[in-house]
């Protein structure tokens, strides 16, 4: 596969999105319980389409990052945080994800944010080597903060300067 089309989220990306989020559920990431409809919309207050960058190959959209605020706070402004990352059951260990993080870094880098964060749960072990290969680092873990079908999880936090 070649590298995918990374592009900003459009309005009528709306189902396509929804679908793969649905379709990408996993405990591994997700700490809501699976979803069932009538099912929430994708795009909403806190998640517009330019706050997405989607991964397409051939015209079909097959991952997105989220991008975001850590906290509302005009004193935190300053850094964008990673909010969530799909990728298609048929595009994984092509690349998507990484494309989709670097995308990330570059787009917060170039709209002049100082640091770029997330969270990932401390199980999910091949998101966090992806984070980790792309400079993040852990910059503190919170133990046992979910509780995800019986078994609780570390809620790990990972960030990069970006100047």
């Amino acid at each position: 596969m070649s590298e995918p089309l990374i592009r900003t989220a459009r309005p009528d990306d709306e189902a396509e999105l929804a679908r793969l989020d649905r379709d990408s559920w996993s405990p591994l990431h997700a700490v809501t319980p699976r979803p069932r409809p009538p099912y929430e919309p994708f795009f909403g207050e806190h998640a517009r389409p330019g706050d997405h960058l989607v991964a397409e190959y051939h015209g079909r959209v097959v991952g997105y990052v989220r991008l975001g605020f850590p906290t509302p706070l005009a004193s935190n402004a300053h850094v964008r945080q990673i909010r969530g990352l799909a990728v298609a059951e048929e595009a994984r260990g092509q690349g998507v994800g990484r494309a989709l993080v670097r995308a990330a870094v570059a787009d917060a880098r170039e709209r002049g944010f100082r640091r770029i964060t997330l969270r990932v749960l401390g199980h999910n072990t091949p998101a966090r080597a992806l984070y980790e290969s792309e400079g993040f680092v852990v910059e503190g873990v919170q133990p046992e903060e979910f509780c995800l079908e019986g078994t609780y999880v570390d809620d790990v936090l990972m960030g990069q300067s970006l100047l």
